[in-house]
């Protein structure tokens, strides 16, 4: 590797190399002697990954409590079916899977239920979404401007105060409940663009991978968590009590990560001289915030952007349609009851979990020793994490009343789905560090559209409870993720772009 031609490295040692591909990748110098690699261990930067893990992890607890609480608000009793005796027997419930049960599903006295149909509850749970939508770019552009940690320390703990108030605005009614649902997606949408914000600052280039997967896999993880713990709550304490233990586990951690947390290393109170000079001189001049100024006209143009647009939209349906409608289909198809439904619904994400952390750390060896691009191990990521996933799908949809085969494809189809987070989903900060909240606030809103879409289109798809309703969820999850891999694959980059270097700061127009 050689240094790009004509480049002028400032005080702060910002050394920018030709990859494989000839592409302008801002790495680290190894062995340079300006460079003393700080220790990971009970680093700063690791506390803060660590931090972003857990809070991920809540985010996620508050998001898909609803999914879970769900199966135990609903009074089936009160709603007329629209299908057949034989459509409604497909899958038989066997001894051990009678989820139908008085005793499965009985709430403690005192505990309303609700007469809503699968179309209102699909409106229901998608209307996190119209709420998280409208956020992520203001949350991105300010985080960028101002810094990430108070965005996402206040979009947690608003969101958490927000849930312990979903039981009272479930009495008041369906319109109430939509209501707060959205103003929580309104509170969360700032946290993501927040903490992409935050790694710009913080995130030597050869550790951006690992560092960006263990904060984000805090999501996986929370999932797996909060679907087997919701499913217990419900049914030993009633559902209300779901709501008020994961809004009280968020307002905590809001508490810590105000004290812990600096939006920079240069304000962090205890971090070392070391870990502080590498941080920065290993940045250099292309992180941190962007100011004002961000370069829109050239941002629409970028077809980089676009194919991380295109393809977190395509990775985000299968995702959310997962996310909000599993344990409905653990509950009208496979018959498992409300603890097993939790806990089945939870494998997935433990998968996932495990091979998004595994992802990041195979990423970066990739880079740290010039095996590949920057641009390679993203479409090479991205492309088994959708892939693999979509084929496994496919299989879901032919498991039919196996509830064995059924739950085993769905674990190794999110597991898999788990190496796009070292691909696309980090892809920003490839393409422009300074913008890369910016940025990561546009590509969730469009990865909004799913989660507002998704579960819809499967409450229409599966209003009958069928086999063959299931099954064309599956396919068309499976079929979005083909579409997504190949586009990524044709469009995608890892390359800086000519309009997020600084250096052409005055091109750029203000908002």
């Amino acid at each position: 590797m050689a240094l790009r031609d004509g480049w002028s490295s400032p005080s702060t040692v910002d050394d920018t190399f030709f990859d494989q591909e000839g592409e302008e990748t801002p790495l680290l110098q190894k062995h340079s002697e300006q460079h003393t690699v700080s220790p990971q261990c009970c680093s700063v930067r690791y506390n803060l990954a660590f931090m972003m893990f857990l809070g991920f992890a809540v985010v996620y607890g508050l998001r898909v409590n609803l999914s879970v609480a769900m199966v135990a608000m609903v009074n089936t009793t009160g709603i007329q079916p629209v299908f057949n005796d034989s459509e409604s027997k497909e899958c038989p419930a066997s001894s051990t899977t009678s989820n139908n049960s008085n005793e499965n599903l009985d709430q403690p006295d005192g505990i309303p239920r609700y007469p809503w149909n699968p179309q209102t509850q699909g409106m229901l749970l998608g209307a996190f979404f119209f709420g998280y939508i409208f956020t992520q770019v203001p949350g991105g552009y300010l985080s960028g401007l101002c810094g990430g940690s108070r965005f996402l320390g206040g979009g947690v703990l608003g969101t958490a105060i927000l849930t312990i108030l979903t039981p009272l605005a479930a009495q008041l009614g369906i319109n109430w409940l939509f209501a707060l649902r959205a103003l929580e997606g309104f509170g969360e949408g700032v946290t993501f663009p927040a903490m992409m914000a935050m790694w710009a600052c913080w995130a030597p280039p050869l550790e951006r991978a690992r560092l960006m997967t263990i904060s984000g896999a805090g999501g996986n993880f929370g999932a797996f968590v909060a679907f087997p713990l919701t499913g217990f709550i419900c049914h030993s304490m009633g559902w209300p009590a779901v709501f008020y233990c994961c809004g009280g586990a968020g307002c905590l951690w809001a508490v810590l990560w105000f004290f812990m947390v600096s939006d920079e290393p240069r304000t962090h109170p205890r971090i070392t001289d070391r870990e502080k000079e590498y941080i920065i001189n290993s940045i250099g001049s292309e992180g941190g915030s962007h100011g004002w100024s961000v370069p829109l006209l050239p941002l629409v143009h970028s077809g980089p952007l676009w194919a991380i647009i295109i393809t977190q939209m395509c990775a985000n349906w299968s995702y959310y349609t997962l996310l909000t409608s599993l344990p409905t289909y653990m509950d009208t198809i496979l018959h498992f009851d409300l603890r097993q439904n939790s806990f089945l619904s939870a494998l997935p994400y433990l998968g996932g979990w495990l091979f998004s952390l595994l992802s990041g750390v195979c990423a970066d060896k990739l880079l740290e020793k010039e095996i590949l691009s920057v641009t390679s191990v993203r479409k090479i990521f991205t492309s088994a994490g959708m892939l693999i996933p979509a084929g496994l799908l496919v299989a879901v949809g032919f498991s039919g009343c196996s509830g064995i085969l059924a739950v085993t494809f769905l674990t190794l189809s999110s597991t898999f789905g788990g190496i796009s987070s070292a691909g696309v989903f980090i892809n920003q900060i490839d393409i422009a560090p300074q913008y890369s909240g910016f940025l990561q606030g546009i590509t969730n809103t469009f990865g909004t559209i799913p989660g507002i879409l998704a579960p819809v289109i499967t409450g229409q798809l599966t209003k009958d409870h069928t086999l063959m309703g299931w099954r064309k969820v599956f396919y068309v999850s499976a079929g979005v993720n083909v579409f997504g891999a190949l586009y990524y694959t044709l469009f995608g980059s890892g390359k800086i772009q000519a309009w997020a270097l600084k250096e052409n700061k005055e091109t750029v127009s203000t908002p």
